[in-house]
């Protein structure tokens, strides 16, 4: 009885042994040499190959796209800082929409009466507020520097549920402005929002929402909850008289 078990153990450590060098050793092998190509074996081995690597290859592709993307737009982004008429302190965002200076942001980020500050790559420039919308909650701004960097408006008939997406925002570090990323997916849209799965700080709102090819679909809002929903550039557009 102990010699059977004993042999049965022989016979599959040999046989997984065999089986690790089949595939580890022979079976790449062979898959080189133009004299086992029409094998079975060796299409099955050289087809099952093919289908993890372009996965890889595809998910490599999207964060460096991500990553030049984030890097393509990033400078479109200026920081504002509001004191209120009360001492309160607002923080948040505004893009850029041309390149000689005119800016979008949310309407509730400039309040009536309170003291600005435009950073622009760090500096505070000056600035004069052309025109508020409580309604849609957007200001045009214009802020007075030139060749600043803008980027380019998304097609908003072309957006789709679930395509991936970022935003770029404005944060204030100890003194000093710094750009903060954060990413997700398009849950649903309409014509008049963008509602996206990231959950951000209010100190993100204003923040510029964008497509992994660094086009702008909209600035965003964040509610109570953090969740961030983007006015689509379609109104953006509108509101600034962008043709």
């Amino acid at each position: 009885m102990i010699k059977g078990v004993f042999q049965v153990l022989v016979i599959f450590i040999f046989g997984a042994i065999g089986g690790i060098v089949w595939q580890a050793i022979l079976l790449p092998y062979l898959a080189q040499n133009s004299a086992f190509q029409d094998f079975w074996f060796i299409k099955e081995f050289k087809e099952r190959e093919v289908v993890v690597l372009p996965k890889e290859e595809i998910y490599i592709q999207e964060n460096v796209a991500l990553t030049e993307a984030v890097e393509k737009v990033e400078k479109s982004i200026v920081g504002i800082r509001v004191k209120t008429k009360k001492g309160k302190i607002i923080e948040g965002s505004g893009l850029i929409l041309s390149s000689d200076g005119l800016l979008v942001t949310l309407a509730d980020l400039l309040p009536q009466g309170s003291a600005f500050s435009f950073f622009v790559n760090g500096e505070i420039v000056p600035f004069e507020i052309l025109k508020r919308d409580g309604e849609n909650n957007l200001a045009l701004v214009r802020i007075k520097k030139q060749n600043l960097q803008t980027c380019s408006f998304a097609d908003f008939e072309k957006i789709k549920r679930g395509q991936r997406v970022f935003l770029v925002g404005v944060i204030f570090l100890n003194g000093k402005t710094e750009r903060m990323v954060n990413s997700g997916i398009v849950k649903y849209f309409g014509k008049d929002f963008i509602r996206t799965n990231i959950f951000e700080k209010k100190i993100l709102k204003g923040s510029g929402l964008f497509d992994i090819e660094g086009n702008v679909l909209g600035i965003n809002t964040i509610d109570s909850e953090g969740k961030v929903t983007a006015i689509p550039i379609s109104k953006i557009k509108e509101f600034a008289n962008f043709q």
